[in-house]
């Protein structure tokens, strides 16, 4: 039995002393770029503060040794904070300790969906939600997001219900904002994103956390009614396994799944940005490494975690080369954990707020709604469509509706196949192609060629089927239905039945079939559904000229042509073996 070795032991053995400064200096810079962001997620997330500091050490460990990207930098991100809090906050009641339970089963659930996804090599299905929803589906997310930290910003009390009911009820209490807790907020946002715009490689984060907590100190804001982070307990909690009430499961279930399927997508396109031609990013890998990344977050109760597109970009301009850099930034939170809790206990909340909404304001990309209208409308509808799902419904229920948006979709469009009439051009040998794609090909008289362009099977055979009858129904001539099965190189039992029943309706109405080009995965589907029982030897060919010259006989009088048809399928244009 051979052991596979983890990708990140396998670096290790073969580490060039040369990275080892732009690995220690990226982990450092990450470091405190993640660490004010943890911080800010936590809350996101519903639960205490500490919580996303305990999750990125276990979280960067075991994603450097089983992750394949070498530079990708994973931990609490907007996205599976907000679903994840969603949730808990549905189902903990306000109870701290039963949030980060709670909390802790979602990423179990997450990390155990992923590493078996990862196992039984399902990483493609990573792909499955379109751009446009992925796009759609985020943007409705960041403006959930923003729309909570505003009472953080003022110093309100978070409102409880639907979108429309939370705005209402900041704008009829922001009379009651606390000024002094606002101005903190608008100083905040101002060094955040000024200072990011002026000096972009600079934590202004964690500029405008130091600034908060002396502050603070200074001034002794958590006495004038600032509200403050307050005690966090120092170092890492024991590990355990999250054993939440059985009646939660199917909740939890749902969540984690849902947390999973975002985690990955957001991760592994992070991963893809930025791997090389020498370091390719391996999705099953992927999978496996984000699973027991979330598995081990989960143990310490944290937060479920993916790959962050910001930090990873940070990572990799400070010069990270290997998940050295990683390991670096997971030392540095542990550092935080056992020597500096207590200088975070001044902390105002409004700069975690603060801190969260630079953090997100980066995923709003009008400029792709931009694009989408111009390049495919259907597109922008997609997306837009999934904004309204998730600020109508929630994070999971929105994301639920956009998944189904997507197999709608999918379906929709998979049963769009067109049927091009296939012609020949004169002076040409055997040039057969679609009409529409050029006038000056003419029919044969008698003989109707058509090509279904695409793939069939039970959502589209009907209708595929359907428009080839009106086809030949029109040519009141046709004495011979060629059908070149060039582009469909799949078919499942619908289809075969459908096409079964063609082959017999034509011929009662004396108008025989023949099958070109069939691919051998096709022409195994037809025989096992008994349809080559139909067809005789002279009534499937290699290439549509073939099939032509052998439909004269059937069609006499009817037959012109304007030069000799050759059988060579070497002079068939877009032509392929049947078998």
């Amino acid at each position: 039995m051979q052991i596979l070795t983890p990708p990140g032991i396998r670096d290790l053995r073969k580490y060039r002393r040369e990275n080892l400064a732009g690995d220690v200096i990226a982990g450092v810079l990450v470091a405190a770029l993640a660490i004010p962001q943890a911080l800010g997620y936590s809350v996101v997330a519903g639960v205490p503060v500490q919580v996303g500091l305990y999750t990125l050490p276990p979280a960067l460990l075991a994603y450097a040794l089983f992750g394949s990207s070498r530079v990708l930098f994973v931990g609490p991100v907007s996205t599976i904070s907000v679903l994840s809090g969603s949730l808990v906050r549905q189902l903990s009641g306000g109870d701290a300790a039963k949030a980060v339970e709670l909390t802790a089963s979602i990423t179990l659930v997450a990390g155990v969906v992923l590493l078996a996804a990862g196992l039984m090599r399902l990483g493609w299905v990573a792909n499955f939600l379109s751009e446009p929803i992925v796009t759609g589906f985020v943007t409705g997310l960041v403006i959930l997001i923003i729309v909570g930290e505003v009472p953080g910003l003022l110093g309100l009390d978070p409102p409880q219900g639907a979108l429309i009911t939370r705005l209402m009820k900041i704008a009829a209490e922001i009379g009651q904002a606390h000024v002094l807790t606002a101005l903190i907020g608008l100083a905040a946002l101002v060094v955040i994103f000024g200072g990011s715009a002026l000096a972009p490689r600079v934590p202004w984060s964690l500029v405008a956390l130091v600034l908060g907590v002396v502050g603070s100190h200074v001034w002794h804001l958590g006495e004038r009614g600032v509200r403050v982070v307050g005690s966090i307990p120092s170092g890492l909690p024991v590990p355990s396994i999250p054993i939440p009430d059985p009646s939660l499961w199917s909740d939890l279930l749902t969540g984690g799944i849902a947390v999973a399927g975002v985690g990955i997508a957001e991760g592994l396109a992070a991963a893809r940005t930025f791997s090389s031609s020498s370091k390719r990013v391996e999705d099953n890998t992927e999978l496996v490494g984000n699973g027991l990344a979330d598995l081990a977050s989960a143990l310490f109760g944290g937060i479920a975690v993916a790959g962050s597109l910001s930090k990873t970009a940070a990572n990799s301009r400070a010069g990270a080369k290997t998940q050295l850099s990683g390991v670096v930034s997971a030392l540095m939170v542990v550092a935080v954990l056992v020597f500096a809790t207590g200088l975070l206990t001044a902390l105002p909340k409004v700069i975690l707020s603060a801190i969260v909404v630079h953090a997100v304001w980066g995923l709003l990309r009008p400029a792709l709604f931009k694009r989408y209208a111009f390049v495919r409308r259907d597109d922008l509808v997609a997306a837009v469509v999934a904004v309204v799902a998730v600020l109508a419904l929630g994070p999971l229920y929105g994301l639920l509706a956009a998944i189904g948006q997507s197999l709608l979709g999918l379906i929709f469009r998979t049963m769009q196949v067109d049927i091009d009439e296939m012609g020949r051009v004169r002076g040409e040998k055997a040039a057969w192609g679609a009409i529409a794609n050029d006038p000056q090909r003419k029919v044969v008289r008698g003989v109707c060629v058509l090509r279904p362009d695409g793939p069939l099977f039970w959502a589209n055979a009907g209708s595929v089927v359907g428009r080839i009858e009106a086809y030949v129904e029109a040519r009141e001539d046709t004495a011979v239905l060629v059908l070149d099965l060039e582009a469909t190189n799949q078919m499942d039992t619908t289809s075969a039945n459908q096409l079964d029943k063609l082959i017999i309706d034509l011929r009662e109405r004396g108008i025989t079939v023949m099958l070109v080009r069939v691919f051998t995965s096709v022409r195994e589907i037809l025989e096992r559904a008994g349809v080559m029982e139909q067809l005789a030897e002279d009534q499937i060919w290699h290439s549509i000229s073939a099939a032509v010259k052998a439909a004269k006989p059937m069609v006499g009088d009817w037959f012109e042509l304007d030069e000799e048809l050759s059988d060579d399928a070497s002079e068939v244009v877009e032509s392929h073996p049947s078998d």
